[in-house]
């Protein structure tokens, strides 16, 4: 597949050798060494993403990728180009390994990445609980099965916030690299804008946690996380939204089962159990 790109790469970006990475879940990226930019990474897009929960924007990361190059937070952005196989676009490497243990680390590069100002033209997500039971029962209707928990929700509505804080929206232990110059967030092709609460969520999802580090978070490290975190009213919404996050990620999961793909079957599980705790006061 290298071999067919290669005519494409931009003059800069011819590499001496290249090594697949692993561990994402949609596209296939590579590491190189080019002549001028050392090390690198060459993203090769699946196309638009049929995912219900998590696009597949090539552009829309080429855009945050430059957006944040003074402040450290992600990759520098090198170049992208357009091959018969598909969109590519090619960053800096960071070294490091991915993210596994203290929750203190990504809560303050969160809060950090919340206060940036947003590039126009992002996507927004849901915002309130009757947005994220509208987007649910949009991933619900694309399964076979009608899930139990959606009863279990609670009644009463938890208001949109208006906020529009930039968002990676994909904030799971894989997209977090731990190097020596700190913490850093890769695969941009799904930001968005609004609540920040969103970000909270997909990284403390049981389901992402088991997924990519094979283990769910502890309450003591979730309790740890929302207090680095430091933003109280942005906390005590997250624990309002919760069980329609929960739920939310729970449909996401049963769809993914469907789609037989039975690594999310225990994420499933995880979530109901998350949802139900959630609800006790």
């Amino acid at each position: 597949m290298i071999a067919a790109l290669a005519d494409a790469f931009p003059t800069q970006a011819v590499p001496h050798a290249w090594h697949p990475l692993f561990g994402g879940r949609t596209n296939t990226a590579w590491h190189g060494v080019c002549t001028h930019h050392g090390d690198i990474v060459l993203k090769l897009y699946a196309g638009p993403a049929r995912n219900p929960l998590f696009p597949n924007d090539p552009e829309a990361e080429a855009k945050l990728l430059q957006h944040l190059q003074p402040t450290g937070l992600a990759p520098a952005f090198l170049a992208g180009f357009e091959t018969d196989l598909g969109v590519c676009n090619i960053y800096a490497h960071v070294p490091g390994s991915t993210w596994q243990e203290g929750v203190q680390s990504v809560a303050a590069l969160m809060r950090k990445l919340h206060g940036l100002t947003a590039p126009k033209g992002l996507r927004r997500v849901a915002d309130g609980s009757a947005a994220l039971i509208a987007q649910t029962l949009q991933i619900v209707g694309r399964c076979e099965k009608i899930p139990q928990f959606l009863s279990d929700l609670p009644e009463e509505e938890v208001p949109p916030c208006g906020q529009a804080a930039l968002l990676h929206s994909d904030i799971v232990p894989g997209n977090l690299i731990q190097s020596e110059g700190g913490l850093h967030l890769i695969d941009w092709q799904c930001p968005a804008v609004g609540d920040p609460c969103e970000d909270i969520a997909v990284f403390l999802s049981p389901a992402m946690q088991h997924l990519y580090r094979q283990s769910p978070l502890l309450e003591t490290d979730i309790r740890d996380f929302l207090a680095a975190y430091g933003q109280d009213a942005v906390v005590a919404r997250y624990r309002q939204l919760a069980p329609f996050y929960h739920a939310r990620m729970a449909a996401y999961c049963l769809w993914q089962v469907e789609n037989d793909r039975l690594a999310y079957a225990d994420g499933l599980q995880l979530e109901v159990t998350a949802l139900q705790r959630s609800l006790r006061p």
